[in-house]
């Protein structure tokens, strides 16, 4: 039997982070712990490039594009869309999440969906560095892993 599995050496990666300004208290916390995150493993601040946008729902075009230049071994993407009194979240929620898989499909590296999608800003701010940790911090540990395991797994042929 043969397993996979990556680590977590990034020495020489390069890494997009794509940030949604909206909720941007939030959004920054979870900036901060990935980039944090990453120079902890050995990205260089020169190696780490980040992009904010609008919003969530304008998160995936960004990545897409990141993605597909060849310049970035992985793209990670954050966001806080928190639930309101209209369908809105459902909607935002729904096409920042299908967007950032497809923009992963498409470039064939890892798109890491970092957006928090949450019922209050409480919770949101528990997760952006209070008592549930840091996903942005979580969400560079798993772009990380994947470059590492993508690059282990055998090549597609043709």
């Amino acid at each position: 039997m043969t397993v996979f599995e990556g680590d977590l050496l990034a020495h020489g990666r390069r890494i997009a982070v794509v940030a949604s300004r909206f909720n941007e208290a939030i959004v920054r916390s979870l900036v901060d712990g990935a980039t944090s995150c990453l120079a902890k493993h050995g990205v260089r601040g020169d190696d780490v490039d980040v992009a904010w946008t609008p919003g969530a729902f304008e998160l995936p075009p960004v990545a897409g594009r990141l993605a597909a230049s060849g310049a970035y071994d992985a793209v990670i993407c954050l966001g806080a869309v928190v639930r309101g009194d209209t369908p809105h979240f459902d909607y935002v929620a729904a096409e920042a999440a299908r967007g950032i898989a497809e923009a992963g499909r498409k470039a064939e590296i890892p798109v890491i969906f970092g957006v928090l999608t949450t019922d209050t800003f409480e919770q949101a701010r528990d997760r952006a560095g209070g008592k549930h940790g840091n996903k942005g911090w979580d969400a560079a540990m798993a772009a990380l892993e994947m470059v590492s395991l993508l690059e282990r797994l055998p090549k597609r042929e043709g």
